[in-house]
């Protein structure tokens, strides 16, 4: 159980404020931490995955403002109180990867950042792969929790063909991608089941509502427990943020694969050069170890680790996965001051 850990407070808490930014025309959402004197030697930018938020990183902001790191988060786009355009009528690529990268620097640069180190959980680590691609003099290291590098392709795979071939596991992704799930999900009732299943709850008889080919159970979710991972307060401040808008903008992320192929048809190098650290979490059921083979033939940087956990490893192993970064950093950050 990791609620013991030190962690920001999301009922408040002061070493972190809610700040926000129009970036190529949407306006964002984020948290920005500063060390206790106002230095720091360089920004740290934290991208989370689906179904979290920016505080998704609540138990590794503290360790990056005691290192002297400036610490941006965002909600990304459709989540928590950044926009959540609808598509229709609007584009489904403004749900890719390249418009994330593009908002990322965009956000560094009205920050100052000139370099910015940065990491991502979930879909954060598709999106820090990217932006390392589009935006390569901006990302000085890069690291990922969980999600492997997957290098862009020249032929078009579908998310079916996906399934259907190399990775069964990603079937739920076709359900999210549907209509099913954003219709079922309505209420904040109905919020707080999805919470608290995704997060780890069970219903009395031990069942889940997530299976990996299938999807989501819609009458577990309606009858799960309470997540083991997750405070009380932790729980009704994703409810609140996930009604915001639902779950549209979420689950759009499911819907941009061809999108995000034909921009990265315009990409010239696929290798990525900078210091890279990769934690497997062995526990996960989707991104597994398998999918992590071969990742030095795009990054010539590597550093690989491993935690016993599942996908939720920044929350329930954060002093391993803290432990990890810092020392990454220590090994590879040419610093400006002493970490």
């Amino acid at each position: 159980m990791a609620l013991t850990h030190d962690r920001i407070n999301v009922s408040g808490d002061d070493r972190v404020s809610h700040e926000y930014a129009t970036l190529n025309g949407r306006r964002y959402h984020y948290l920005l931490g500063l060390p206790t004197d106002g230095k720091f030697k360089d920004t740290v930018f934290l991208i989370h995955g689906w179904p979290d938020l920016s505080m998704g990183w609540r138990y590794q902001i503290p360790m990056f403002l005691d290192m002297g790191f400036r610490v941006v988060v965002p909600d990304k786009m459709g989540y928590g109180r950044t926009a959540c355009p609808y598509s229709p009528p609007e584009p489904i690529r403004t749900y890719g990867h390249k418009q994330a990268a593009d908002d990322i620097a965009e956000l560094a640069k009205q920050l100052g950042a000139k370099t910015i180190v940065l990491g991502g959980h979930d879909w954060g680590g598709m999106v820090v792969y990217r932006t390392c691609l589009w935006h390569p003099d901006l990302v000085s290291h890069v690291f990922s929790i969980c999600t492997p590098y997957m290098a862009p392709s020249d032929k078009y795979y579908s998310l079916e063909d996906l399934v259907a071939g190399p990775l069964p596991q990603f079937g739920y992704q076709l359900h999210l991608a549907g209509p099913e799930v954003e219709a079922q999900v309505q209420s904040k009732a109905d919020i707080r089941g999805f919470i608290n299943g995704i997060f780890g709850g069970r219903t009395p008889e031990g069942g889940v509502i997530f299976n990996a080919v299938k999807g989501i159970d819609f009458a577990n979710m309606r009858r799960v427990g309470k997540s083991p991972i997750m405070s009380d307060a932790e729980i009704d401040y994703y409810v609140e943020e996930y009604a915001r808008n639902g779950m549209h903008g979420t689950l759009n992320w499911y819907r941009t694969r061809k999108a995000n192929w034909e921009d990265e048809l315009q990409l010239k190098k696929f290798t990525i050069d900078i210091p890279c650290l990769f934690v497997l979490a062995t526990r996960d059921t989707v991104l597994n170890a398998d999918m992590a083979k071969g990742m030095e033939r795009h990054l010539t940087d590597l550093t690989r680790r491993e935690v016993d956990a599942t996908h939720w490893a920044l929350w329930q192993r954060p002093a391993e996965v803290n432990a990890f970064i810092k020392e990454w950093l220590a090994a590879n950050y040419e610093a400006k001051s002493q970490l």
